[in-house]
């Protein structure tokens, strides 16, 4: 588990997220969980690779956000892929709605964390990339890479 500013402490990221989609909008959404998930998140058993949000009824749920079972939870356990429904104002989820239908984007959780005492889920508004353009962060990213090298053995 790792720090995040302001207080936040970042339990969970979806770095494949980044890898897939272009982020254009980022979004902070409560979640509801049941008895032992709760214990289960603060130990850091949240696993985001697969999960996408959907619409539903004017309520917002993440889908295939996988929780693991809390060791010590017997018969309290829940489904570790069940739909959990996130909490969000109604004009947000509108406006999601709204972006999603018309622009053909998608809504990806990018983080859980912990903000004082409640569980947060960051959402972005994304759009997916194409192969070139997974292709061409990767070598911008290697070049990235080889430059920082580069200029830290010069320095010695």
């Amino acid at each position: 588990m790792n720090k995040k500013n302001d207080g936040k402490k970042l339990i969970s990221s979806n770095k494949k997220a980044y890898h897939d989609y272009f982020v254009e909008e980022k979004f902070e959404a409560g979640i509801v969980l049941q008895g032992t998930e709760v214990k289960s998140v603060r130990n850091g058993n949240v696993n985001l690779k697969d999960s996408y949000c959907r619409i539903e009824k004017g309520e917002i749920f993440v889908l295939g956000m996988h929780i693991s079972p809390y060791e010590q939870g017997n018969i309290f356990n829940c489904d570790p892929l069940r739909p959990k429904k996130l909490l969000m104002h109604k004009k947000e989820i509108l406006k999601l709605f709204g972006k999603v239908g018309k622009d053909g984007l998608s809504i990806i959780p990018l983080s859980v964390y912990i903000s004082g005492s409640h569980i947060k889920v960051e959402l972005g508004l994304c759009k997916g990339k194409k192969l070139y353009d997974k292709r061409e962060a990767l070598a911008q990213k290697q070049l990235k890479r080889e430059t920082d090298r580069f200029m830290k053995n010069n320095r010695e």
